[in-house]
């Protein structure tokens, strides 16, 4: 019973057998053996690298040199001799200023002073004659203490006198007012018949060589910066120029007390570009871990990232990797996917079947 029983389903057994090796012919055999042919291919190492991380941050372009040029001198402008966009020599004539004011006040001074030195020459006489009177017991102690007193007086008002001279020849070549180095004007801030003053300011004028970026750092990462530590800067309306090399001049030693930055001034150079435009530079953070592999080794599909590594046993196995920032030297950051020292193929169009054999081109 149990035999006979049986013996319907090893047949069907055999038949099942029969079409499954009918099924696979000979194209199929074929196809399976070329998915596992060996293939040649170049590897790389993953490798493992301690560098500091990279802190970016922003700055504005700013002149070496810029002045708000004003005078002492109080008068209408009678002339404003240079326009904004203006190259300028040092010396220049800028803006001119009535002058019959501050020639009054200097020629007033010239007149106290004569006035003055007349005094002090009749102050002079008085106190020889009391002198001479004093030895020949003709004149008092008292009398020659006044004569001297007054010679003093004299002494110290001709010393005013020409002080005031001074200070009003000062104010008079104020008048004109001139560029104090070469440079570009950045505006003009009066018109002619606009009234001069003390602290009033003129002409904005800046120097039209070499320019510095003034960098705004937070106080947690100020200490990582130095006086003459090289950075790397870029301008971002300015992509042609590349990665400029700066080296930090100054570091302002308060912080802001709004938002608690430091601004830290980087010379650019002779470089021949607009002030206020914006830029960014890289500078040091903490040391951190990070993997890295060759970007000829990724392979995308789909959206994905596809890296093929080579196992223990030479065989493919793709894998899914998450890539981050490309390094200098061809390299990206490995975020996921793979370990330090995995053999990863190179010089392959397109991802293999995993489990074919790769063999190592020298």
């Amino acid at each position: 019973m149990n035999t006979a029983a049986t013996r319907p389903f090893t047949h069907l057994g055999l038949v099942v057998a029969l079409v499954a090796v009918v099924g696979c012919g000979p194209h199929d055999a074929e196809l399976a053996e070329a998915d596992l042919a060996p293939v040649r291919v170049r590897l790389a190492t993953v490798e493992r690298f301690t560098e500091p991380e990279a802190i970016e941050v922003r700055g504005t372009v700013q002149p070496t040199q810029q002045a708000f040029l004003s005078s002492r001198a109080v008068g209408p402008v009678v002339a404003v001799r240079v326009h904004s966009g203006d190259a300028v020599a040092a010396g220049q004539t800028l803006v001119q200023i009535q002058p019959e004011a501050s020639d009054g006040q200097l020629a007033q001074a010239t007149g106290a002073l004569a006035q003055a030195r007349a005094a002090l020459a009749l102050a002079e006489r008085n106190y020889q004659r009391y002198l001479a009177l004093h030895a020949e017991k003709a004149a008092s102690e008292l009398e020659l203490d006044m004569a001297r007193m007054q010679l003093e007086q004299a002494q110290g008002a001709v010393a005013q006198a020409a002080g005031a001279v001074q200070s009003a020849d000062s104010v008079a070549s104020e008048s004109t007012v001139s560029a104090p180095f070469s440079g570009l004007v950045v505006k003009t801030l009066v018109e002619v018949g606009d009234l001069a003053a003390p602290g009033r300011p003129l002409v904005q004028l800046e120097s039209g060589a070499g320019r510095q970026i003034w960098l705004t750092v937070r106080e947690g990462d100020i200490h990582r910066l130095s006086v003459g530590d090289g950075v790397p800067v870029r301008i971002d309306s300015r992509p042609e120029l590349g990665t400029l090399a700066g080296a930090i001049r100054e570091i302002v030693p308060s912080a802001d007390p709004a938002t608690h930055t430091f601004t830290v001034k980087v010379d650019l150079g002779r470089i021949d570009i607009p002030t206020g435009l914006s830029g960014r530079a890289t500078i040091p953070g903490d040391a951190a871990d990070r993997l890295l592999a060759p970007v000829e080794a990724v392979h995308r599909r789909g959206g994905l990232e596809l890296v093929v590594v080579r196992s223990e046993s030479g065989e493919a196995r793709t894998r899914a990797v998450t890539t981050g920032d490309i390094v200098g030297d061809g390299r990206f950051e490995v975020l996921s996917g793979l370990a330090e020292g995995d053999q990863v193929a190179l010089d392959l169009p397109a991802p293999v079947a995993d489990g074919t054999p790769l063999e190592v081109a020298r």
